[in-house]
């Protein structure tokens, strides 16, 4: 048992009437103290479930991202000609809606953006179709490339992937705990902010309720960061809804900006498409990818969506100068320009050079 964790429990277990918030200090050594394993399983169960019941602050997540930090993998710095674009999509996966953030990431890698992406095994309290499956279901398998391997992927292809089980698993006790405690805990917004990079990025993150926005936020705010996007989007993900208000939160030195974007006034308002298996969306992706049914593919609006916001809001990432998101009118040059790199199969070209590296990389 550990005493030191025994008194950071108490301290944010006691009620609303006596309990406190943790400061940042407080916060990283109760995230160090679970990633090391020295806190028992009791007090890693009861500190997470207390945690939620109380509510995460934005210093407290803040100071859990420095333990990640301090124990968690690192790449680069590297030599990039943008800021990396770094995506925290829920590790619990997808449970009802098609997931598209690896569509828009290889757009977006084929237009020169470098991206990471990480997550890792299928766990509560979705058990939904993850990020890993996904990936291996276009033939691209992450889970046995070594960390040298990630960042020469970076390096080489504009794109990589980080797989918690193998490359930060002091994370990987703790997934237990979501299943036992039935409810998600606050590691799960943690997982949305936190990434391995160590150079110039920007952090792209969903969201379902307001407080976790404004909790991200603050938590951002602390470590200095300023350059970030926030999508209410599809369960929880940065994945841009058809049939309501798609509500974003546009951070860049100096400024934060709350962008609401109507898919009907654009012509993007439909259904959002249907989940299926991973093999079901490995399928329509390649078909959409190769050009199979033209204009007529049931994925392309969705696609073209998703890639040409990310397209636009991107586009300044990294300028010094603020941009003004409210004259959405340049939206539709990078709607059009997501749409010829989809038509021209650089998209598709992006996904068989990567296949090709990890293949050549794994022998």
């Amino acid at each position: 048992m550990s005493k030191v964790f025994r008194e950071l429990l108490k301290t944010i277990g006691s009620g609303p009437h006596t309990g406190k918030n943790l400061d940042r200090s407080q916060a990283a050594e109760a995230m160090r103290l679970m990633l090391t394993q020295a806190a028992t399983p009791a007090q890693i169960g009861a500190f997470l479930i207390a945690h939620r019941i109380k509510r995460p602050t934005g210093e407290e997540l803040a100071g859990m991202l420095d333990a990640y930090a301090e124990l968690g993998p690192r790449l680069g710095p590297i030599a990039l000609d943008r800021p990396l674009v770094s995506f925290g999509i829920p590790y619990d996966g997808r449970s009802r809606t098609a997931p598209l953030g690896i569509a828009t990431g290889l757009i977006l890698a084929a237009a020169g953006f470098p991206l990471l992406f990480h997550g890792g095994d299928r766990m509560a309290t979705k058990y939904g179709i993850t990020l890993t499956e996904l990936w291996q279901a276009l033939g691209l398998d992450w889970t046995r490339a070594s960390w040298e391997q990630v960042e020469r992927c970076l390096v080489e292809q504009g794109l990589t992937y980080c797989y918690l089980p193998k490359h930060f698993p002091e994370t990987l006790p703790l997934a237990a705990y979501r299943d036992e405690i039935g409810k998600r805990p606050p590691l799960a917004t943690l997982e949305l902010l936190w990434s391995p990079y160590q150079g110039p990025q920007h952090r792209v993150m969903g969201f379902v309720h307001p407080p976790t926005e404004q909790m991200m936020r603050d938590a951002l705010a602390l470590h200095q960061i300023e350059s970030f996007t926030t999508v209410k989007g599809l369960e929880g993900s940065p994945d841009l809804p058809h049939d309501r208000t798609v509500i974003t939160g546009l951070g860049q030195p100096g400024r934060f900006d709350r962008l609401c974007l109507n898919p009907w006034d654009l012509g993007y308002s439909q259904s959002n498409l249907p989940l299926g298996t991973a093999a079901e969306w490995a399928e329509n992706l390649s078909s959409l990818f190769q050009g199979s049914h033209g204009q007529d593919h049931p994925w392309r609006t969705s696609v073209i969506w998703n890639a040409g916001f990310y397209l636009w809001r991107l586009s300044s990432a990294g300028s010094d100068r603020p941009t003004d998101f409210t004259d959405q009118t340049p939206l539709k040059n990078y709607l059009a320009q997501a749409a010829t790199i989809l038509d021209q199969g650089l998209a598709w070209q992006k996904l068989l050079d990567l296949r090709s590296h990890l293949a050549i990389a794994s022998e």
